[in-house]
């Protein structure tokens, strides 16, 4: 076992994660109706204790989940208080993601570990310190973005990196928002090392099963 499987990451709580859970208990409040039009940004940001940007943030993930919608020149308004049972990214369902990424990303990275060079270890690993090390939520998600797509790289199959690649469009969206809601980031890197940890050890079938937990942890995630 590599020294990256044994190390814990700190759990993390972003200020965008604490203003959603301070949204979401004002949404739930009885001092607000469905039909509601919020408090202004500037009054949010400034209850919360967060810059109006970390606030918008807050506010697109509660309209992914359903429960807000912008209206250009008039606010932000409640439109229910249950949250969206089909989430979508991209203009895809979370559950196509899901399906998408079990039938490329396994695949891709068993054949990582069968065809990886030293070159591409070192890349991986980088993005794996620099992820733990991240203190900024957009640049983790870049990050973690960067670091699947290296994976269809390093798989020497030029479909499956090509694939990927497009479907980060998505998932990149998808990833900033299970970190705003559901805190994924120390999870995320510590099933990241058990994957790199399989292609270094030149291990398909443990690569396989390691990009499979991952996959199975996001989706277990978003359907919470």
């Amino acid at each position: 076992m590599s020294e990256s499987t044994q190390q814990v990451p700190l759990q993390r709580v972003s200020a965008a994660e604490v203003a959603f859970q301070a949204l979401k208990t004002l949404i739930s409040s009885d001092d607000i109706e469905v039909g509601s039009r919020l408090p202004g940004e500037i009054e949010l940001a400034k209850r919360f204790g967060v810059s109006r940007s970390i606030l918008r943030e807050a506010l697109g993930a509660c309209a992914t989940l359903g429960l807000v919608e912008t209206r250009s020149g008039r606010g932000t308004f409640v439109v229910s208080k249950e949250e969206h049972p089909q989430l979508t990214f991209g203009g895809y369902s979370a559950a196509d993601l899901v399906e998408a990424r079990l039938n490329v990303e396994i695949p891709a990275a068993g054949y990582a570990a069968e065809r990886r060079g030293a070159e591409q270890i070192a890349v991986l690993r980088g993005y794996l310190t620099s992820m733990q090390d991240a203190e900024d939520l957009h640049a983790w998600v870049r990050l973690d973005g960067q670091f699947h797509r290296a994976i269809g790289q390093a798989s020497g199959n030029p479909v499956l990196a090509a694939i990927i690649e497009s479907m980060r469009q998505a998932l990149d969206p998808q990833s900033e928002f299970l970190n705003i809601t559901r805190a994924r980031r120390a999870a995320s890197d510590l099933e990241h090392a058990r994957i790199v940890d399989a292609i270094e050890a030149g291990d398909p079938e443990g690569a396989r099963a390691a990009a499979a937990d991952h996959i199975e942890q996001v989706s277990r995630a978003l359907a919470r």
